[in-house]
């Protein structure tokens, strides 16, 4: 298991526990956070868009141009926003602090 640190739309913070499998967007599904996840993971809208704390930032794989496209169309995207449908999880990832940002 790992620990995911998430501050929600209405500024609470929840410590999850979860598989290191699948992505953030998998993770918003299972465990109800206030990520709308619209496409299914298909990188075709912006709905699941968090902002990753700067501290984890640099320890994510670099967003492919297809995701720093899409982000171009979140609402106020910034400088550490990611994809939760394109940030797979892994154990290396135990606690990633996150924002869930809303659409």
């Amino acid at each position: 298991m790992i620990e995911l640190i998430v501050t929600e739309l209405d500024g609470s913070v929840r410590r999850l526990q979860v598989e290191p499998t699948g992505t953030i967007r998998d993770v918003a599904r299972a465990c109800e956070l206030s990520l709308e996840c619209t496409c299914g993971g298909q990188m075709a809208c912006a709905t699941c868009h968090v902002v990753v704390d700067p501290e984890w930032a640099p320890r994510l794989a670099t967003p492919s141009v297809e995701e720093r496209e899409m982000l171009e169309l979140a609402v106020r995207p910034r400088r550490h926003s990611r994809l939760g449908c394109q940030l797979r999880l892994s154990p290396e990832l135990d606690g990633l602090a996150f924002r869930v940002v809303g659409e």
